[in-house]
């Protein structure tokens, strides 16, 4: 996907100026890739649709404001994809105000050979078993580098709640990549407990 400077602004000056056949090469040059993003923060298909066709009717809205100098294109949609899926899941689901203290926080290990072994539709599988605000703090820290205070910012949460959901995510996304492990945690506990 990557388009030379002048390919890009042809394709913005086309959309700006209305040009069907711009906005439909836009549409197909990334409908893969940002439906992909959607759907790695709405499990549901229906909403990843949803989120998607509002985050390109966005894009096509405000694609005057994007300024070649500043970004890549494919980046500057992804943010707009990102954020529009972010408000739909603030409508659809609640996320939970917390009151949590960072010294109550492990940070989780997942060891990369387990990482290295999984495909994508594998561990998007595991993130989706993970609760919905759980799950979204984890994709926006781990997936797209956001910080805990864009996240706090754009979720309405504090800071320490967006510790808490990723410290979370990655504890029980370990016990899903290593069960026979946590299962003899588990045993380990309840033998030493009797």
């Amino acid at each position: 996907m990557n388009l030379s400077k002048n390919q890009t602004e042809e394709l913005v000056k086309g959309c700006i100026n209305n040009s069907r056949t711009a906005q439909e090469a836009l549409y197909k040059l990334f409908y893969a890739d940002m439906l992909r993003v959607c759907h790695s923060y709405l499990p549901d298909k229906e909403l990843a649709k949803e989120a998607f066709n509002s985050g390109f009717l966005k894009v096509f809205q405000s694609i005057k404001n994007f300024d070649i100098q500043k970004g890549e294109l494919g980046g500057w949609i992804r943010k707009i994809m990102i954020f529009t899926t972010i408000d739909l899941c603030r409508k659809e689901l609640k996320f939970t105000s917390l009151t949590i203290h960072e010294q109550n926080q492990d940070d989780v290990f997942i060891s990369p050979s387990i990482l290295e072994k999984l495909y994508f539709e594998d561990i998007l599988s595991n993130i989706r078993l993970l609760p919905y605000a759980t799950q979204t703090v984890f994709n926006l820290y781990e997936m797209d580098g956001f910080s805990h205070k864009e996240i706090a910012e754009q979720l309405n949460i504090s800071e320490g709640t967006s510790r808490w959901h990723l410290a979370e995510a990655k504890r029980k996304l370990r016990e899903l990549l290593e069960p026979s492990q946590s299962s003899n945690q588990r045993t380990e506990r309840s033998v030493r407990a009797k």
